[in-house]
């Protein structure tokens, strides 16, 4: 097996270091938070956000005021790309069936879908205004039925952005707030003085937004952690070309300072083009600042000998999004295991998965996608079993079972629960403290 890594990232201890000062500094932050409720936040909003508005909560006039500032056309895109995510979610919603079976005769047990009381929506927006998460947090949950659905957003340039405001409000969002960053998950999942705490959070943000998350996962639920952005390519020179694979690279590394991007082939000449096109395209790319950096810090080439090693490379990674470009885009699709999203064939892209195709563009990173898929309807659906016993013969049957496992167990208390029903329904003599005997065929 021979793995080739023409460019490298940073190192493991350098990212964990990185990860390390985010943990420190999101966990002083949200005791603030917990401590000092809407002071604390409106501090920090003043901070990192230079915002302080007189409620960080907006009202109808002000939505209706900053939908009124969204274009015909760019409203005409939001409703389009939002059909597009309910489509999806209802289809998979349909999929998910509430169930009663009869186990044996007398015993029917069931499950129901029930959905989440309230969920917090993070919508990123600092730097760019994300308008899409917006169809992906706030329209799913609709879909889903969360009776109380709250969406926070950062200001962008000093203000709340018209078309994410837009967004929030037509995805179905019955509070928003205008706050960003660890204040605006920490307000949503602790709580404060003007903001009841939600039962779920979901969203993708920052490494702090990301890092807040994980350390409410507990109190409240979370969708899963969806931190910095991160792409991988997976090429051959059948399917792709060097300008193919340097796109759909640096089309996610603008994301932010700290986004993987990972292109594994198996052709020399493919990733030696990809570099160079990718030298090529940082001179021209307007944010390329920022593009340049995670390329310089986080990006990786990776020749493999083979697909079966190329499939290996990349289930390891278990990156964010996966765009697919070989002669076998289908054998990828039916061997992979690990991963957010796949893209296959090079006429889709991560870009159409982000914005505007349907699927969720909220993904697991950090490796997350080797135990969980990204956000979809169902994160906001809870699965509650129930069981009921129609008949003294079943209560019976299966109170002699229980009984006896309790006691191999030594739970008597628990064996005791089972011996009354086989005492009251069965008309048997159990001595209190005891397993249920065995009873022969004759019996």
């Amino acid at each position: 097996m021979t793995i080739e890594y023409l460019k490298r990232g940073k190192a493991a201890e350098a990212r964990a270091e990185d990860d390390a000062k985010t943990r420190a500094v999101v966990e002083t932050t949200l005791k603030d938070i917990e401590t000092r409720g809407d002071a604390a936040v409106r501090e920090l909003s003043e901070k990192f956000d230079s915002y302080s508005p007189a409620s960080f909560r907006l009202g109808q006039d002000e939505i209706y005021a900053l939908m009124a500032k969204v274009s015909d056309q760019e409203m005409h895109d939001i409703k389009f790309a939002q059909e597009q995510v309910r489509k999806f979610a209802q289809a998979q919603r349909d999929s998910m069936l509430d169930i009663e079976v009869e186990t044996l005769p007398g015993v029917i047990l069931g499950h129901k879908n029930i959905p989440v009381q309230s969920v917090g929506c993070y919508v990123p927006g600092g730097k760019f205004p994300m308008v899409a998460s917006a169809h992906m947090s706030v329209a799913t949950a609709s879909v889903a039925g969360v009776p109380r659905i709250i969406a926070a957003t950062p200001p962008f340039n000093g203000e709340p952005n018209p078309a994410v405001i837009a967004a929030m409000h037509l995805g179905g969002a019955h509070e928003i707030y205008v706050m960003g960053g660890i204040q605006a998950i920490g307000a949503m999942a602790i709580g404060t003085e003007t903001i009841d705490p939600v039962h779920l959070l979901v969203g993708p943000g920052n490494a702090f937004v990301a890092e807040a998350k994980r350390q409410l996962f507990g109190r409240v639920g979370i969708d899963l952690f969806a931190g910095p952005t991160e792409t991988m390519v997976i090429a051959d020179e059948t399917a792709a070309d060097p300008e193919l694979c340097a796109t759909d690279l640096l089309g996610q590394a603008e994301h932010g300072y700290n986004s993987p991007c990972v292109l594994v082939t198996n052709s020399h000449k493919l990733a030696q083009g990809t570099l160079a096109e990718i030298d090529r395209l940082l001179g021209i790319l307007p944010t390329a600042n920022t593009a340049r950096v995670s390329w310089e810090d986080y990006g990786e080439v990776i020749v493999c000998d083979s697909y079966e090693e190329m499939l290996d490379v990349a289930d390891d990674i278990a990156s964010e999004h996966v765009q697919v470009m070989t002669d076998r885009d289908d054998w990828f699709l039916d061997n992979m295991t690990c991963y957010g999203a796949l893209f296959l064939g090079p006429r889709t892209n991560v870009a159409n998965g982000d914005k505007v195709i349907g699927t969720n563009h909220t993904l697991p990173t950090k490796k997350a996608g080797r135990y969980t898929g990204g956000l979809w309807v169902g994160k906001y659906l809870k699965t509650h079993s129930y069981q009921r016993i129609l008949t003294d013969e079943a209560a019976t049957m299966i109170g002699e079972y229980g009984s006896r496992l309790c006691m191999l167990e030594g739970f008597v208390g628990h064996a005791e629960q089972c011996n009354v029903r086989v005492r009251r329904y069965g008309g048997l003599n159990v001595p209190y403290g005891s397993g249920a005997p065995v009873r022969t065929a004759a019996e």
